[in-house]
């Protein structure tokens, strides 16, 4: 896993959407078309609104896939994915296609519809970040790293759930739904390239957690380190608990 440091979340979102784009023209190149998954939340707002800029990009080539939502939200409720993802990319770029989990569905239809779309694609590139819990997609720790299912129905657990009052997505944890439908580990490392964006001082603990703790079920992000395309960008802030000798090894991105 290549580890890189930026100064700030907003030099964090211009490299990662820099990376990502060659990658996706690298992809179109190749083979014709590329198929990308879209995280949401906080740590992908800058990251988004570089993407939509870059040049060169033939997106009526590429499509995309949503990475989790939560059960039971409206496409217009204010913390809906379908809307952020809907608002800041899709609506942005003249994609192929986009594949919205929708969570005013039944959760069931959906992760059985999207999953056999998603087992027919090969995954160029995924946007993903990471939970203070160090969760990955919605998958809270302990995290089930075994199962194949492209899409699965998960219980948030409660940090999982503070967080999301945290950042303003919610008035309170009881408007916070119980349930999500997320992508699946496996299926996140399946993707040929995973660019995992981590800003804040609120996320430290998971940082440390993911790049110097032990690689298992309790920190959820800890196994993109056995993914040899992942590069997982952390700015200052969420970096301030590492040791030195993690500092040291990771690359500087002004």
């Amino acid at each position: 896993m290549r580890t890189i440091l930026t100064a700030n979340r907003q030099s964090m979102g211009k490299w990662v959407a820099k990376q990502a784009a060659d990658c996706i023209r690298q992809a179109i190149k190749e083979n014709g078309s590329a198929s990308i998954v879209v995280a949401t939340g906080s740590s992908q707002f800058e990251v988004l609104a570089a993407l939509v800029k870059q040049p060169r990009i033939d997106w009526s080539k590429v499509e995309g896939f949503h990475l989790d939502e939560y059960v039971g939200l409206s496409d217009d409720h204010p913390a809906s994915f379908c809307r952020y993802l809907r608002e800041r990319f899709v609506t942005q770029v003249p994609l192929a296609d986009f594949h919205y989990l929708r969570g005013d569905q039944d959760p069931q239809e959906t992760i059985e519809q999207t999953g056999k779309q998603i087992q027919q694609r090969s995954v160029d590139v995924a946007l993903v970040g990471i939970g203070e819990n160090a969760h990955l997609a919605f998958n809270d720790p302990p995290a089930d790293f075994q199962v194949t299912d492209p899409y699965i129905l998960v219980q948030l657990d409660q940090a999982c759930r503070q967080q999301q009052v945290g950042e303003g997505w919610f008035d309170t944890i009881d408007d916070v739904p119980n349930q999500a439908i997320s992508m699946s580990i496996q299926q996140i490392l399946k993707a040929k390239q995973i660019f995992c964006s981590v800003p804040d001082e609120r996320k430290a603990n998971a940082v440390q957690l993911t790049l110097e703790g032990p690689i298992e079920p309790k920190t959820p992000a800890s196994i993109l380190r056995w993914h040899h395309g992942t590069t997982f960008v952390s700015d200052r802030a969420a970096a301030s608990q590492l040791s030195r000798s993690t500092l040291d090894l990771m690359e500087r991105v002004k």
